[in-house]
């Protein structure tokens, strides 16, 4: 906890951007995203579509973020993520959100914002979703 106080003291002392970190998992088709521990705030929304722009930049396409990590969310957050999904599918990439606690759903579903966003329970299903869409997209690419 020290060195991370210590971390933080320093990049705010000299305005140094803080980076936030972000699990990767690259597979053949598709880039498994886990954002770290905490709520889904603009912080983390910023990160993520950093990280999802600069993985397109090295030639990912497809998208699985893993939420499993992150407890709460705010309204702002939402929309980013809204706005993230619609950008994925209007260039023909996928996007799945995964993982989401108990707690997560029941806040997306208020709005009903569950509708609007590529939700799958397990990381497998993911998987099957974002799998499936490559599939659609290369059958209608033939005809």
């Amino acid at each position: 906890m020290f060195i991370q106080n210590l971390f933080a003291t320093f990049h705010k002392y000299y305005q140094i951007p803080f980076i936030m970190e972000f699990k990767i998992d690259t597979k053949n088709t598709f880039t498994i995203i886990m954002p770290p521990e905490g709520p889904i705030n603009a912080k983390l929304t910023g990160g993520l579509r950093e990280k999802v722009e600069e993985m397109r930049q090295s030639g990912s396409k497809n998208f699985i973020i893993d939420l499993q990590l992150c407890n709460e969310i705010d309204k702002t957050s939402i929309d980013e993520l809204i706005a993230l999904h619609e950008e994925s599918y209007s260039i023909d990439q996928s996007l799945v959100f995964t993982g989401l606690s108990e707690s997560l759903m029941i806040t997306i579903k208020k709005d009903e914002v569950d509708l609007l966003l590529n939700i799958a329970p397990r990381l497998d299903e993911a998987i099957d979703i974002v799998s499936m869409e490559i599939l659609e997209r290369e059958l209608l690419g033939e005809e």
